[in-house]
């Protein structure tokens, strides 16, 4: 069931989205502001995003902009009473996928959420590239400097949960079973050594890491 996040500050209104929505068989979501919904997107994993542009706080392009600077690929479709073409650009410009105006139809709404989910789904990333290292998945490959380099299954797929998960804090507990298998028990020694070596791998200097970052107390995240 493809998961969707609706940011939406009227209530009438998020109410209205996530009843249609529901209806046609999509698991929805509701964030009433820029901040939660930036938490909720951190959190889980939504296959789009529905975004108004009139936010309490941080509008909705502010929101949009962070999400494209956290590496959040999934598609957005902008909400919004205002029709004119400047901010329309801008919204597309900030890396939104498409731009609805207000009042629109529920049956215009939800082709245009089934448009995304196509585009979504036809431009899966198959090479990701951060600094001069690239993860080729297609290959099952990493590359520094367009050279294939030595890194273990293991490795490959701790590696693949960071960059696949670009920006997002991932527990010890989350990267064992995304690397080492459901119902896996390792101390976290394991895991840190497995990063350490990593870092060897990719980091343009391992001592001072700038991709594979320690969140003390909580785990890992991966920033490019």
């Amino acid at each position: 069931m493809t998961r969707i996040l609706v940011v939406e500050d009227e209530a009438s209104i998020a109410f209205t989205l996530k009843a249609d929505l529901s209806s046609e068989g999509y698991d929805v979501s509701v964030a009433p502001n820029g901040t939660e919904a930036i938490r909720l997107v951190r959190e889980g994993d939504y296959g789009r995003i529905l975004l108004d542009v009139m936010l309490p706080g941080r509008d909705g392009f502010d929101v949009c902009r962070d999400l494209r600077k956290m590496g959040i690929s999934t598609p957005i479709v902008m909400l919004t009473a205002r029709s004119q073409e400047a901010e329309k650009v801008m919204g597309l410009d900030l890396g939104a996928d498409d731009y609805i105006t207000k009042p629109f139809s529920p049956h215009e709404l939800r082709a245009r959420v089934r448009a995304a989910i196509r585009r979504g789904s036809s431009a899966s990333v198959e090479i990701i590239r951060f600094g001069d290292a690239e993860v080729d998945f297609t290959r099952g490959e990493v590359r520094r400097g367009g050279q294939p380099i030595d890194v273990t299954a293991l490795e490959f797929r701790l590696l693949s949960t960071f960059v696949r998960s670009r920006g997002r804090l991932l527990s010890r507990e989350q990267l064992v079973e995304a690397a080492w298998g459901r119902g896996v028990s390792l101390n976290d020694r394991v895991v840190d050594n497995h990063i350490v070596s990593l870092r060897r791998k990719i980091e343009p200097d391992p001592r001072e890491p700038r991709f594979l970052v320690n969140v003390r107390g909580l785990g890992y995240r991966f920033e490019a």
